[in-house]
């Protein structure tokens, strides 16, 4: 189809190939991360634009939105919105769309292969073995995981996810949200600093916002235990990453596992250069079953909301 009569949609970053040919097929599709001016591009085909696609980690600037008056929808291809200020599109009534639970039993597992990598020093081993160290000598002792005392910085699905794996491990989990979920088996404390000082692994898996920006700081660092373990697969704006590289030096926790960044695809070289943190490229999602679902749904929402139906996953 693709032609003047149909609806124009704006992809912001790429996403899965049969995404965008979906979507081509069936809109006029422009693709931003294409443009060399984007300004320039924005200003003569912004009246045109009704509905946008793009991911969590990307999200859109109002100063994009400014140049959209006509945007009905914006579809996100993933769980996060905190790179989209949705009081503005409440403003504006636009409706804003995620991809929610497609990604849950991913990145749990993505969690619980951080913390194996990073308690049993899964990587160091791999290296240790590839440079033929391994008939000169052997590895140091790494820790054990089974049994440990894990802390889970919010329990939404994901972080649920996770503790239905970490109790496969026998860990002793605790928690801590908004607010104690009475139906679930684990002991809730009532605060952040609290869940840091109680346990050997803390996972980090809320909804980021600007109003929690950089909250696991120094100050969470001073109440961890010395050889507790960080594991962050939510967003990398929660940590304050310079507060983390002096923990890390300063040997005041015992190492991380991160898979996101405060500036992504940007990772300091003092994080690259410690061999007590595992470093992953955001791709907690990124298996084929599940990306492959993310776009059937931003893609119905897409339709749904284009013919006329509700988006089914619409959050605003």
């Amino acid at each position: 189809m693709n032609n003047v009569d149909t609806e124009a949609v704006l992809i912001l970053a790429p996403v899965k190939d049969e995404l965008m040919e979906k979507l081509a097929a069936h809109y006029r599709v422009y693709k931003l991360f294409e443009c060399e001016d984007t300004a320039a591009f924005l200003a003569k085909r912004g009246n045109e634009i009704k509905g946008i696609v793009t991911r969590g980690d990307i999200g859109v600037r109002n100063a994009v939105l400014d140049m959209l008056p006509g945007l009905e929808i914006i579809a996100i291809y993933g769980v996060g919105t905190d790179a989209v200020d949705l009081e503005y599109t409440r403003g504006r009534g636009i409706i804003v769309t995620t991809t929610p639970g497609v990604l849950t039993d991913d990145v749990a597992d993505m969690a619980m292969g951080l913390l194996l990598a990073a308690s049993r020093r899964l990587c160091q081993g791999d290296s240790f073995v590839r440079a033929g160290k391994w008939p000169h000598g052997s590895m140091p002792l790494s820790s054990k995981v089974s049994g440990k005392k894990l802390g889970i910085f919010g329990m939404g699905r994901i972080g649920q996810a996770i503790a239905r794996r970490a109790a496969g491990f026998d860990m002793q989990i605790t928690y801590t949200d908004r607010q104690r979920f009475d139906h679930l088996p684990y002991d809730f404390l009532p605060d952040l600093p609290s869940l840091a000082a109680a346990n050997d692994f803390l996972i980090v898996a809320i909804s980021g916002d600007q109003s929690s920006v950089g909250i696991i700081n120094r100050s969470i660092f001073a109440l961890m235990p010395a050889h507790a373990l960080l594991i962050n697969i939510a967003r990398g704006t929660l940590v304050n990453q310079d507060d983390l590289i002096d923990a890390l030096r300063d040997k005041q926790i015992g190492g991380a596992a991160l898979d996101v960044f405060a500036d992504e695809p940007h990772v300091p070289r003092d994080l690259i250069d410690l061999d007590i943190v595992v470093l992953q490229p955001h791709v907690a999602s990124a298996t084929v079953e599940t990306r492959i679902r993310m776009s059937d749904i931003v893609y119905a929402n897409i339709e749904a909301h284009f013919s006329g139906r509700p988006a089914p996953t619409a959050i605003s």
